[in-house]
Parts: C-alpha cells; structure tokens; sequence
C-alpha cells in the first residue's frame, strides 16, 4: 500500500526527523555530561529508581494505551504516543539544564533530572489526546518541540518569579497540557465528513488496551504525584491521599455513568477518564491534606466532574466553539485539574496563621496568579503551535475523510491498495 503523502514529504519528513535526531546527539555530546556526585548512588537508585521507574510506566503504557480506543488508530496511538515521549525526552532534558539557574555551559544529567524530563514530556502526550487521528507524524515532531519548550519556560517563571515550589510548578501539567490540546484542536478543526464522524462514534466504543492503559495510570498516579517531593512525610501524605481520591473517583465514575444512562448501563468511556479525575485533582494539594476526608470529598467531585463534562461539553461546549476533542482530555485533565489547583489555594489559606503573617494574602495572590498563568501559557502556545501547523507546508496532512485510520500512516498488507 502507497503512502498518501506526496512523493516529496515521503522523501523530507523521515530525513528531517533524522537531521533533528542527529542535531540532538551533537548537542548531548557537547553540553552535557553525567554526574559524578559522590553521594550515595546505591540510596539514590533506591529512592529514584523506582519513582521514575513508575512515571516512565505511567508514560509509555498509561498514556499510551489509555487513547487507544479509537477504533481504526489503535496503531498509531500508542506508537505516535512512544515517539513524542522518547524526542520530548531527549529535548527536556536539555532545555531543564539550559534553564537552570545553576547553568554553567554543561548539563549535568542524573536521574532526577532524567525523571523530571519525562514528567514534562507526559504534557504533549495529554495534549494529543485532543487532536489524535486528525494530525500526521511530521506535526507531532513541531507540536512535541513547541509544547515541551512552552512547558519548561512556564516552570521557569513560575519558580523564579511566582516562586512557586517544583512540585506545584509540575502539577500544573494537567491544565496547562489540556488547554494546549484543546486550543490546538480549535486551531486545527475542519468540518468531519459523515464517514469520519462515523467512525469517531464508533472508536468511542472503548477497548480492552485501553482500559489497560487506564489500570496503569491509576496504579502508577501516586507515584507521580510524590515524585518531587523531597520530604518523607509530604511524600507519605501524597501518595496516601492520591490513592484514596482514585479510589472514590472511581467508585463515583461507574455509579454515576450506570445513574446517567436511561437504562442504567455502565459507559465505559466514562470508566476511562472519570476514574483518574480523582488522581488528578490532588495532584497539587495532594501533600496539604491531613485528613483522607478531604482527599476523597476532592475525589468525589472531580469523579462527577469528569462524568458531567463527558456528557454535556461534547454537545453543549465543544460544538459551539467547533473543538473536537478527540478523547476527552477536558473532561480529564482539564476541569479536575483545575479543581485540584483551586483546592490547593483554599488548602494553603486554612494552614495560613493569619494573625502572625497578616502579608499571606499576597502569597495566595501569587499562587492563584501562578495557576492563571499556567493556563495562559497553554492557551497562548497552544494558539501559536496551532497557527504553525495550519502553515501550507503541513497541507500533506491526510484528508479529513481518512481521520482515526492507521492506514495512512501504516502499512497494512491485509487490506486492499489504494486507500
């Protein structure tokens, strides 16, 4: 079977990623070297080793699988979904080390820093949830670079201005990744033809590896949420309170979807998102919470949340504004993240002594501004990246009658030629 691609961009596209994979390595060599700490390597391995060992399953089988039930582009979904996390990587690793502060010509590479690159790759992969089956291989490659250098710059600011700590700074992964998606799809939406529409309906019909990717990140979740904690007992609280909030988020997921159906009968599309809003939503107030009262109330209404944005934005938000959000990154990353950043300042304001410190108020306007900020970064760079690839030099990208199939990508011998 033929590509659909123009002889011209079946010749540029696979060198250009090479050319950009080689300029990656001549960089690495140049800029870069390994720690040579004398700390204690074995402790590290010990305390690292398995936390990035969890983030990179949360990564690669999580994210990958959890968008594979489009139900022509199971293929692409996890194999796009490997090779953004694998050149977002490589390219976070360097831009974490470009923009430290304690940069001083080389980047030292150790595994903290090798954890935290994988973290900020996992925001392209929330991103792409919003536009999968509508964008080709050469757009992943601009949209991995511009998201992953829009995420670091974000960060920066807001430890070096907002003086916001590293992990709050990285939970605002969720909002910030889901409005690039979305932003991006509005950018890039075309009108779908009746046999795409057809098929999108019918890739709602969710899989068996998708429901295994959703397994995988709500095992891994409170892993990633302690990951850059530095206190053991910050880090006992988080990974208690995140385990308690996906426990009720996902007893509320399949109560609610069997209540919201006029038959009672279970959606697993709900079970797919819904189920993680309750990881999501702690993800910043995660070490503040003393109590699991608080975590599972937080884990109850992000489940809801999540249900009521399944049904009613697609209908109601998404056609209004013309976003197709192909697997619902709004209803599961967006709002419980939003809910969980809210939280975390109401959080910060009951532990505040008031009376001692009567200056705390600024300190909430900072954090509340380091949020609002995090969201208009991913709509702000998510406009650019979108106005980028609506350039003509990506008019290759498949026609919207071939949207959700792997067959413009893969070779298939099965199927017949001419697709």
């Amino acid at each position: 079977m033929g590509s659909k691609y123009p002889p011209s961009v079946r010749g540029c596209l696979p060198l250009w990623i090479l050319t950009l994979e080689v300029a990656l390595i001549l960089v690495f060599f140049f800029f870069t070297k390994y720690e040579s700490s004398s700390k204690n390597q074995k402790e590290l391995m010990g305390t690292y080793g398995a936390i990035f060992q969890d983030v990179t399953v949360m990564a690669a089988l999580g994210l990958g699988f959890l968008t594979s039930s489009l139900w022509k582009h199971g293929w692409s979904s996890v194999a796009f979904n490997l090779f953004m996390l694998a050149l977002g990587v490589q390219w976070a690793v360097l831009l974490d080390g470009f923009l430290n502060e304690s940069f001083s010509g080389t980047v030292v590479i150790n595994l903290p820093s090798i954890q935290q690159a994988t973290m900020s790759a996992m925001s392209v992969m929330i991103s792409v949830g919003a536009v999968l089956g509508k964008t080709n291989l050469g757009q992943l490659v601009l949209m991995t670079l511009m998201e992953v250098t829009a995420f670091g710059v974000m960060r920066m600011v807001s430890k070096r201005i907002l003086r916001t700590d590293d992990h709050t700074s990285m939970m605002h992964i969720h909002v910030f990744a889901a409005y690039f998606g979305l932003t991006l799809a509005w950018c890039l939406s075309r009108p779908l033809p009746k046999g795409a529409k057809k098929k999108d309906q019918m890739a709602t019909s969710p899989s068996l590896f998708a429901m295994l990717g959703t397994l995988f990140l709500w095992m891994f979740w409170p892993s990633f949420n302690s990951a850059l904690l530095s206190s053991l007992k910050k880090r006992k609280l988080a990974v208690f309170n995140t385990y308690y909030a996906l426990a009720v988020s996902a007893v509320t997921a399949i109560s609610v979807s069997a209540l919201a159906h006029p038959q009672g009968k279970i959606n697993m599309a709900h079970i797919h998102n819904a189920v993680l809003a309750g990881g999501v939503a702690v993800s910043a107030p995660c070490y503040q919470i003393h109590t699991p009262f608080v975590a599972m109330v937080l884990g109850l209404i992000a489940g809801l949340i999540s249900i009521g944005g399944a049904k009613c934005l697609p209908v109601y938000f998404n056609q209004v504004l013309g976003i197709h959000d192909s697997c619902g990154v709004h209803y599961t990353f967006g709002l419980p993240g939003l809910l969980g950043g809210i939280a975390n300042i109401l959080l910060m304001m009951h532990h505040m002594n008031w009376i001692q410190h009567p200056m705390n108020s600024y300190q909430l306007l900072i954090d509340a501004g380091a949020l609002s900020f995090s969201i208009a970064m991913g709509l702000g760079s998510g406009l650019l990246t979108g106005l980028l690839l609506k350039l003509k030099i990506w008019k290759a990208v498949t026609p919207a009658s071939k949207y959700f199939h792997d067959q413009a990508f893969w070779e298939v011998p099965h199927l017949a030629v001419g697709f």
